[in-house]
């Protein structure tokens, strides 16, 4: 979370942070339950000097043959005082806890200034839009019109925001993800991970999806979290360890579905896949010394962008304004790839920098070779990219209006076992 010591010394700098994300000033109540936090450990500590002081004279009394009944008391007396003031730590060392996880990262000061994405500047553009005689159809006519793409047949399975995939748009799904593992691991130096669909509090808690925001995960009955992205397993396997910094920066990626309850999505985007409670994605992630995270930060994002470029699709690069910047993010790219069917970029990756967010959070450390002292670690995630997104642009930017089939960009094609368009069968 944040450096208790640092908010005492400097305040105003995390609430003039805070109120660029449009919170109001967070610090006074932070300082007032911290103050009252040590005011009852320092009492209890007091306390408890006092009963073991009171506690050797008791041994004294006895052997010299005295009455140790009133010491006794006082002691007892002692005792219960503290258990009182201990549960009253506690609730206000909780208290405090629950103010703190509930608070946002500290913006970089280079984040464009905003309160919505209105605000987010561009960075970059690759491609050009390809323009075509006739409006193309989106995602989801082209692949109910192939006959590849059921949602009806979804939805009496599971209900809205599902889909059914068959034949080549099934298989091209399954190529994307192939072939932007073999790019991330073979080109980008990403090691891959298998990781768990399932994790437990303390994992979400790490990465900041708990407590904030319970409502948009799937809970299991015994406990358990699907995973909204495979940030979550990878950014925690460092949780709760001291890493070599030699061993520094690990860079993971996984390819996993994701499960999300689009809680506040409510009434957006119910066409098609782009907003779905289950998708595919590769993720990437980076654990880096403090001092390395602005640049690899910017190397992951070209990582991303790399895939997009070798798949021949239209992108822009953005960075988000303050407003804009998610919740455990120090600094975010955007970036989003043209849909023909939409008319618009829509986001296909997000690229943050947590600087120490995360790490706090997972107690994840680094020695420095020749020191003993500790610090904690940066991470980054970044989508490499969404697996189900980078479909959607496929079929838009590669539909063929004389036809309605789908060309295979070159990059799939050794994925896809010598199709070279995807047609009506």
């Amino acid at each position: 979370m944040f450096d208790l010591r640092a908010i005492r010394e400097n305040p105003q700098e995390f609430d003039k942070n805070w109120t660029r994300r449009g919170l109001s000033a967070q610090t006074p109540v932070i300082l007032k339950l911290d103050e009252e936090r040590r005011a009852l450990q320092t009492e209890i500590q007091r306390l408890q000097s006092d009963r073991n002081e009171k506690s050797g004279k008791i041994g004294k009394i006895k052997k010299e043959g005295g009455d140790a009944a009133a010491v006794m008391g006082e002691v007892a007396a002692l005792k219960a005082r503290m258990g009182e003031l201990e549960v009253q730590e506690v609730a206000v060392a909780e208290s405090l806890h629950q103010i703190l996880s509930g608070l946002p990262n500290m913006l970089a000061a280079d984040v464009p200034e905003g309160k919505d994405e209105k605000s987010n500047k561009e960075v970059r553009k690759a491609g050009e839009p390809k323009k075509l005689n006739s409006k193309t159809p989106d995602h989801a006519d082209i692949g109910e019109t192939l006959g590849m793409m059921d949602f009806e047949t979804a939805a009496k399975l599971s209900g809205a925001r599902f889909v059914i995939l068959n034949a080549g748009i099934a298989r091209m799904e399954r190529a994307l993800a192939q072939f932007m593992l073999d790019t991330h691991t073979q080109e980008h130096g990403y090691t891959e991970i298998s990781a768990p669909l399932m994790v437990n509090d303390k994992t979400m808690y790490g990465t900041g999806q708990l407590p904030k925001f319970a409502d948009d995960q799937f809970k299991t009955t015994r406990g358990d979290w699907l995973i909204p992205t495979s940030e979550v397993s990878m950014t925690n396997i460092v949780a709760d360890l001291i890493v070599d910094d030699e061993s520094l920066p690990r860079r993971y990626t996984s390819f996993t579905p994701c499960f999300r309850q689009e809680a506040g999505a409510a009434g957006k985007d119910t066409r098609g896949m782009i907003r779905m409670h289950q998708f595919y994605k590769v993720e990437l992630v980076s654990v880096t010394k403090s001092e390395d995270s602005v640049a690899e930060h910017e190397r992951m994002t070209e990582c991303a962008e790399n895939v997009l470029k070798k798949l021949g699709l239209p992108f822009r690069t953005i960075v988000l304004c303050a407003g804009d910047t998610g919740f455990g993010a120090r600094k975010t790219y955007d970036i989003e790839v043209w849909l023909p069917g939409q008319n618009a970029y829509r986001e296909i990756s997000s690229c943050s920098n947590c600087w120490d967010f995360q790490a706090r959070r997972m107690n994840a450390r680094t020695r420095p070779r020749g020191t003993k002292d500790t610090r904690f670690v940066h991470t980054l995630n970044g989508s490499g990219v969404a697996v189900g997104r980078a479909l959607i642009a496929v079929l838009e930017n590669y539909y063929d209006p004389s036809d309605g089939g789908v060309f295979v960009p070159d990059a799939l094609k050794p994925y896809m076992g010598g199709l070279n368009k995807i047609i009506k069968s």
